[in-house]
């Protein structure tokens, strides 16, 4: 179990990494956001690779899938974020 949480940190991080270079930018989230954000990242790729794949979503399977889909769910993610405007919510509050 402490190896799987070891790579799903690893993962998340090398994925929210590429996915922050991708997508132009500043983001305010630091480390600890980039690994949450590959790793969510990492769940919402599985979900699209199941839709594409499957033709469906379901929701009672959560699965990862690879680094590729990955970075495209955190790229989602993050395209998410900022357009909703969760992303930088913290820096906002105090200007």
């Amino acid at each position: 179990m402490a190896t799987f949480i070891i790579i799903l940190i690893i993962v998340g991080l090398i994925a929210g990494a590429i996915a922050r270079l991708l997508v132009p930018g500043r983001d305010s989230i630091g480390i600890l956001g980039t690994i949450l954000l590959g790793i969510v990242g990492s769940f919402l790729g599985g979900f699209i690779e199941n839709l594409f794949q499957y033709h469906r979503l379901a929701v009672h399977r959560w699965h990862t899938t690879g680094i590729i889909g990955s970075i495209i769910g955190a790229i989602v993610l993050l395209l998410l974020l900022r357009v909703t405007g969760l992303e930088g919510s913290r820096r906002r509050r105090r200007a």
